[in-house]
């Protein structure tokens, strides 16, 4: 029964991510024809909807869905860890030989970094600060990692920590090396569309001795609410083989070298 249920569950949460993906590409939707679409009854349709709009990732209207922002899609959790595995992947094995035994590292709650956790499972003595509660749980339930999980404000479909106490305690914290990911670049500058996301990148960076950005190609050429300052706080860009020439050309115009990788191409199911 318990299996029955957890199967049940996965599939209305991947039928919810194809319903949020349609609002999001064209704008806003007539309830009733998201229902017809993906064959279920207006009753079920509301559940999804309210349930994605309680979640931050949608409006719900009289009759209609509309979107936010396609960057409100790409923050949540739930649907970041699924995109751009393959690059994923391929940047953290790019930088895995950059993690040291015995070092402090910090990582921000992006999903980008959790393919590193069987590269940090095998290293000695390291020291993991995190905000992120997904690579918290990974990271313990494979190594004898010391993991130090910064507690605040706890952000549900974020799995994160965010607020003062997230900051305070990093401000206290002396690390090797910052491990982190982008929610929009544009030309070199950075953007997240959250405040309180903001100050723990610029927390860790303050608090790191060198710093990493890895960003897929579909973090470029956008952005986002806030600006928090520009690639040049980083000793490198780490970034996959379809991010356009001209974003990395002024990634390179402001001095930070840049390291592209390529994919492994995804087999057919």
């Amino acid at each position: 029964m318990a299996a029955r249920t957890r199967s049940s569950h996965a599939v209305v949460e991947e039928r919810r991510r194809a319903v949020l993906r349609y609002v999001a590409e064209h704008g806003e939707t007539r309830i009733d024809d998201l229902a017809e679409r993906f064959g279920v009854s207006l009753m079920t349709m509301h559940r999804d909807l309210d349930d994605l709009a309680g979640r931050h990732l949608l409006r719900k209207e009289r009759g209609r869905a509309v979107a936010f922002p396609a960057l409100t899609m790409e923050m949540a959790t739930r649907f970041r860890e699924s995109s751009a595995l393959s690059a994923k992947n391929a940047m953290c094995a790019a930088v895995a030989d950059r993690i040291k035994p015995g070092t402090t590292v910090l990582m921000d709650d992006s999903t980008t970094l959790f393919p590193l956790v069987p590269v940090l499972a095998r290293l000695d003595q390291l020291h993991v600060v995190t905000n992120s509660v997904g690579l918290a749980q990974r990271l313990g339930s494979e190594s004898a990692v010391n993991i130090t999980l910064l507690g605040g404000r706890y952000r549900g479909d974020f799995n994160s920590c965010t607020g003062p106490a997230v900051t305070r305690a990093l401000s206290q914290i002396h690390a090797d090396l910052a491990l982190m990911s982008a929610t929009a670049v544009l030309e070199g500058r950075l953007f997240h569309p959250m405040n309180d996301y903001v100050e723990i990148k610029l927390a860790m960076l303050a608090s790191a001795r060198d710093a990493l950005l890895l960003a897929d190609h579909s973090k470029f050429g956008k952005t986002a609410t806030y600006a928090y300052g520009t690639v040049a706080d980083y000793q490198t860009v780490v970034t996959d083989n379809r991010t356009p020439e001209a974003e990395l050309a002024a990634i390179r115009d402001l001095g930070v070298p840049v390291q592209t990788v390529a994919p492994e191409e995804q087999s057919p199911s």
